[in-house]
């Protein structure tokens, strides 16, 4: 299954709309999962013309989306025997700040036996966790557990420029993950 991965689309505030490279690089995904900060439905909408759509919306800033079944705090599902988690804000014990590329790395080796992630917080362990909120992408293993976020189209680092979206492929081999950067698509 291919899979587009979104997140902190902003709209408004980051963007008045998402970046026409989005629908060209999700172009055949069988899914859209969006990992919160959409704010509106009308974005919500225009994703789901591409692929269905779910969302783990974030209760401060996904008001306007409450109520709708496609928008939940969290997301856990299975596909293709890969469990899969996503949530906006990510929050892992022992760590207690924004997490950016390598910033887990010395809590995992302070104790590797321990997942990321503990199987509370989804209800199971998760293969899978996806996670939004920085704007800035990130793809780490910590033991049997892929992190990722795919950044922001809207917010590249925070900073009002185009920029990133993921395509996750999750095949019987494993998910395989493209972080793309849609600044090179749009040339």
């Amino acid at each position: 299954m291919r899979i587009g991965v979104i997140s902190d689309t902003h709209i408004p505030g980051g963007a008045t709309e998402v970046p026409a490279a989005v629908a060209k690089v999700f172009e055949g995904v069988d899914l859209i999962l969006h990992a919160g900060n959409i704010y509106t439905k009308p974005t919500l909408d225009w994703l789901e013309q591409i692929a269905p759509i779910k969302v783990a919306g974030s209760v401060d800033r996904d008001r306007q989306c409450h109520g709708d079944p496609r928008v939940e705090e969290k997301q856990v599902l299975e596909v293709e025997g890969v469990s899969i988690g996503m949530i906006h804000d990510l929050m892992v014990p022992g760590y207690g700040g924004w997490i950016y590329p390598g910033s887990l790395a010395p809590v995992y080796e302070a104790n590797p036996s321990r997942p990321i992630v503990p199987e509370e917080f989804f209800g199971g362990h998760m293969d899978i966790v996806i996670f939004g909120h920085t704007c800035v992408p990130m793809v780490e293993q910590y033991g049997d557990t892929l992190v990722l976020n795919p950044g922001s189209p809207t917010l590249r680092n925070q900073l009002m420029k185009i920029g990133h979206v993921a395509i996750l492929d999750v095949t019987s081999t494993g998910p395989e993950v493209t972080v793309i950067d849609l600044a090179e698509e749009t040339g």
